[in-house]
């Protein structure tokens, strides 16, 4: 079996072991209604609901829970510290008046009263609130650390699907059409007419943890393994009646301004040992994720792999084998003129690249990238990053980035030193602060915007200094210390000697010119990845949590093996035609992926999404933006060093005078 055929298969079984595991990083919090007298077992008789930001599909704007004038907790000193990735994403938790005890059912109690009157404060909350429900703008509740779901029946299927949000309204538009949560009940009909869901119906289901150490210490106690609710409607709430008072649905006219919306809530507890906490997200992840996908995306990737790595082969074994035989058996002054191929160009293969030094610093930011994901993907493959901690996976990009600022300046020196450049002092600053900079001031400048909207996600002025501080005070300096190292080691020598004057390039063909060549190269890496970034985007912009991260790391392995063997194919296809321009062009060979993925996002955008507004839009492709210059980062340093690694390598295997 060949090497490339092992990788493959201890991959497929990395990916299959990654994506069943899972290591949710929190201990089991034990619920129960008392202790006995004596116990010094410790557990939770209040569950408490936590709310969270609000979003949309159709925006890009989240909002606070209080934004909306729902029931917001007064005291949040109970609220929850959010860690970086959660205060980056936008999410802002908070404690709700939802509030009751453990395996205690509640009974339509009421959480609070809203009065709108005829004044201008009244009227501007209301047409938020309206806005809100044209919008389809979502709830996320937290109930011991777990998403509170929403689950309904997929129409024209017979399988449930649960979401972790759930609408605050549905809108019947002037013609009739009921837009999303109104199919749920025949009651929302009414035309131009906002129906606000004041009521919901939670179920707790909870494990009672038989056999577990702890259980003996309790009177009644357990692990909570779900929390579903149905969102209801009601224009009238009677506290404490077996439904509420059963009265309609409680609607919101176009123009009305008087009204009082009183907010309640049921609650009851069943029991289900069938179900392990530590299994508790299954119901939830399998729902979003088809893993038959995943696999087809796999298998296309491999595919793919397996003709390129035919291809490398074909020209390692055979082409270049019989090249390097033919050039080392040329002994007399005669075969020497009779040169032809790559090796008619050995004088000038390696002569520096014009504009060296920003190639130099491109590829030294483009590997620190490289590691942040290799290092980020590998613990969210052993589970420390799954959906439970939440914020982990973006906390530890952000913490790698800023701690892996050595590398870049190491790698940005020894390559800016091969090139033959002096002016270290620029080489080190642009490394530091040049691509850093393009995507903080991006960010900048989307944060504006969303400071404009007073929406949750934008970024507080202290966390912005966080992160200037975090940049400024580990990573800039961190930089400076692998340029160090950097320089102070001898240049990377080349195993042929550069002519002093330049050979002129021969006329090429259409296929062997560079753009056409940088153009065809991004296609085969992004045919590799372009399905998982389906579920990629689907998580960033449709609300469904990824935590596939099996399958992710191996897409990631397969990328870079397409990258770099997608550039060693053209680069030898260009040496060949007696074209030694190759240092700019295996970079930008594998970063045109990123065009290619620009691309794609665009038509995500207009396929998939239903987003309204120029500032939706504004942020969408801003992000996007961002995202996409990371990857190019990421994938042009791959083709170049993989690149470099070859013609290093062809170029010390034939003899030369």
């Amino acid at each position: 079996m060949t090497a490339v055929g092992i990788t493959m298969l201890t991959a497929l079984f990395l990916a299959n072991v990654c994506s069943s595991f899972y290591l949710p990083g929190l201990a089991p919090v034990a619920y129960c209604t008392q202790k006995k007298e004596g116990s010094e077992k410790n557990c939770k008789t209040d569950v408490m609901v936590y709310v969270n930001r609000l979003n949309s599909l159709e925006t890009v704007v989240p909002f606070e829970y209080s934004r909306f004038d729902f029931c917001p907790e007064d005291d949040e000193e109970h609220s929850p510290v959010e860690n970086l990735g959660q205060v980056v994403f936008g999410e802002r938790i908070r404690p709700s008046r939802y509030k009751f005890s453990f395996d205690k059912n509640v009974t339509c109690k009421s959480a609070c009263t809203k009065s709108y009157k005829d004044d201008k404060e009244s009227i501007e909350k209301l047409n938020f609130l309206r806005k809100g429900i044209r919008l389809n703008y979502q709830h996320h509740w937290i109930i011991d650390n777990m998403p509170v779901t929403w689950c309904y029946h997929v129409e024209g299927s017979t399988e449930k699907y649960c979401s972790t949000g759930f609408p605050i309204g549905c809108y019947v538009t002037i013609k009739g059409h009921p837009r999303d949560a109104c199919v749920i009940s025949p009651e929302y009909s009414a035309k131009d007419t906002y129906y606000i869901f004041n009521h919901v119906d939670i179920v707790i289901q909870y494990n009672e943890g038989k056999g577990e150490d702890w259980s003996s210490t309790l009177i009644s106690g357990g692990h909570l393994i779900s929390a579903r609710l149905h969102p209801r409607s009601f224009s009238k709430v009677t506290e404490n009646s077996p439904n509420c008072g059963g009265s309609g649905p409680l609607s919101l006219g176009a123009k009305q301004k008087k009204l009082d919306i009183t907010y309640s809530y049921s609650v009851s507890f069943v029991v289900n040992n069938n179900v392990k906490w530590s299994s508790r997200w299954d119901y939830i992840l399998e729902s979003m994720q088809h893993t038959n996908i995943q696999w087809f995306s796999i298998m296309n990737s491999v595919v793919i792999v397996l003709f390129l790595s035919g291809m490398v082969a074909m020209i390692m074994l055979r082409t270049l084998h019989k090249d390097l035989a033919r050039y080392n058996q040329m002994d007399n002054a005669e075969d020497a003129q009779e040169e032809f191929g790559w090796k008619l160009v050995h004088g000038d293969v390696f002569r520096p690249p014009r504009k060296g030094m920003m190639l130099a610093v491109l590829n030294g930011n483009g590997i620190q990238i490289f590691f942040m994901t290799l290092i980020t993907l590998v613990f969210a493959c052993l589970g420390f990053l799954s959906p439970a901690n939440r914020g982990a996976l973006m906390t530890c990009a952000l913490v790698l980035y800023v701690c892996l600022g050595t590398p870049a300046g190491y790698v940005s020196a020894r390559i800016y030193k091969t090139f033959g450049g002096e002016k270290w002092k620029s080489n080190v600053l642009l490394t530091a602060f040049l691509c850093p900079g393009v995507i903080f001031g991006i960010f900048f400048l989307l944060n504006l915007i969303l400071w404009i909207k007073q929406s949750s996600a934008a970024i507080p002025f202290t966390t912005l200094l966080a992160l200037l501080a975090l940049w400024f005070g580990i990573s800039v300096p961190l930089t400076f210390v692998g340029a160090y190292f950097g320089f102070k080691k001898r240049a990377i020598e080349h195993p042929v000697r550069t002519n002093q004057i330049p050979r002129q390039i021969p006329d090429q063909s259409i296929y062997t010119k560079a753009l056409p060549g940088i153009v065809m190269g991004g296609v085969l890496p992004f045919g590799c990845i372009f399905i998982q970034l389906f579920f990629i985007l689907n998580s960033i912009w449709s609300n469904q949590m990824y935590y596939m991260f099996g399958f992710l790391f191996l897409v990631f392995l397969i990328l870079v093996v397409t990258c770099s063997e997608a550039t060693i194919l053209l680069c030898y296809f260009h040496l060949c035609a007696e074209d030694y321009h190759w240092w700019w062009r295996s970079y930008l060979t594998s970063a045109f992926t990123g065009v290619y993925f620009f691309i794609y996002c665009i038509h995500y955008y207009m396929t998939k999404l239903e987003m309204q507004g120029t500032a939706s839009a504004f942020l969408y492709f801003g992000y996007t933006l961002i995202i996409v210059f990371l990857f190019s980062l990421l994938t042009g340093s791959i083709g170049f060093c993989a690149c470099f690694w070859f013609v290093s390598k062809i170029y010390s295997s034939v003899k030369v005078d």
